[in-house]
């Protein structure tokens, strides 16, 4: 039986759901009674076991009357392709990295979200020699300009999590390697360790709830402390 004095879950719209990401702020936010996902993709895809949610299907040209008819709290933007799957063409990519994530924001603008929580990734610079890099780092750029009331941006390093449908060797092999390897990444390079990925979707979701306004880089040890209110916060059914 639900506890009436707990409110009401809020609604939380979710772009990106497919990915490890997507997956496991579905997973999280379907454990509990404090937030609904509202899922808005480009094609159908299954869902992880037990989801507790709304999931909408449209032309990325739609997402923006999706907004205005569930009017979310918050947009948690976990959207992202791989160089791989971009047939490693840089405007491929940067269509998806950049233009659809930045169009995407705006439709939540104006359907009245005020808040924000992007998961770009560490080393994103709009200055930066690799092309991965700065296209990030130019997003992120683009995104504080929109307005939101709240953005949060999330630096995670190596994202340590199950890909089922995207099993790329490289990741595989530096995730096994990630216990001996991070350790030894110290300083400048500290913010390259790995991270849980169910550690940034907890990160994510208490973030995409908290009222405060400003623009805020969350590193992997600001997103471990995210995750921990969040969970205790969870326990008590005190949200911000």
């Amino acid at each position: 039986m639900s506890d009436p004095r707990r409110p009401a879950p809020a609604r939380v719209a979710l772009v990106g759901a497919t990915g490890l990401i997507g997956r496991r702020v579905i997973e999280v936010s379907s454990m509990g009674d404090d937030v609904r996902i509202v899922g808005i993709a480009r094609r159908e895809a299954p869902l992880p076991p037990g989801a507790r949610m709304e999931m909408f299907v449209s032309d990325p040209a739609k997402w923006g009357e999706v907004f205005e008819a569930v009017r979310p709290r918050a947009l948690i933007c976990a959207l992202g392709t791989t160089w791989k799957k971009a047939g490693r063409d840089e405007a491929a990519f940067r269509s998806v990295d950049h233009d659809l994530v930045i169009a995407t924001a705006e439709a939540a603008k104006r359907a009245g979200i005020p808040n924000m929580v992007l998961v770009s990734a560490a080393g994103a610079d709009a200055r930066s020699k690799s092309f991965y890099m700065r296209v990030k780092g130019e997003t992120e750029d683009a995104l504080s300009h929109i307005g939101f009331k709240r953005l949060d941006i999330l630096h995670p390093g190596l994202l340590r999590g199950e890909r089922p449908d995207d099993l790329r060797f490289a990741e595989r092999a530096a995730m096994i390697a990630a216990p001996l390897i991070d350790p030894l990444l110290s300083g400048a390079w500290q913010r390259y360790r790995s991270i849980d990925a169910g550690l940034v979707a907890e990160a994510a979701l208490g973030l995409a709830l908290r009222r405060a306004g400003g623009r805020f880089t969350h590193d992997n040890e600001a997103m471990r402390r995210a995750a921990r209110e969040w969970r205790r916060s969870s326990e008590t059914g005190e949200m911000e």
